[in-house]
């Protein structure tokens, strides 16, 4: 396996793994928001490659002024992770965060935050495989005024 940065002709396999990640959003929000957060400076995408060539995961970091359970501003954080499911378990997510941990040193951080939906709980167990721990719960409410 290949751990690697994102380059732009990656986009469509970025595209297809974030829209797999995020099912019941909408794929041209996600392509948006991808847009978005790729131009920001503080911000990275790392790709992981199969023994083919062909691409497997992906992981995008960045920065945050506050992460929940952190005690330095600011953090690197874990926007988004996604391995296929054919090669889960078997170092593919762990080489991703890897990578996403050393861009974080690069820019000075010593800490990173991360988090998982409530009920994803291979998440939950792949990040304190991985080291992590955690720090915290939450139900999140809002209300339109």
């Amino acid at each position: 396996m290949k751990v690697r940065a994102y380059r732009d002709a990656d986009w469509p396999e970025w595209l297809r793994m974030s829209v797999a990640l995020f099912p019941d959003e909408d794929a041209d929000e996600i392509a948006r928001f991808m847009r978005q957060m790729s131009g920001r400076p503080d911000y990275q995408v790392f790709l992981v490659e199969r023994q083919d060539g062909s691409i497997a995961g992906f992981v995008e970091v960045g920065s945050r002024s506050y992460a929940d359970g952190c005690e330095t501003s600011p953090v690197g954080y874990i926007e988004a992770w996604y391995v296929d499911p054919d090669v889960r378990r078997s170092g593919y997510g762990r080489a991703l965060f890897e990578a996403a941990e050393e861009w974080a040193r690069g820019q000075g951080y010593t800490e990173m935050g991360s988090d998982a939906l409530l009920d994803n709980e291979v998440s939950h167990a792949a990040h304190k495989r991985i080291g992590y721990d955690e720090v915290g719960r939450v139900v999140q409410f809002r209300k339109i005024l």
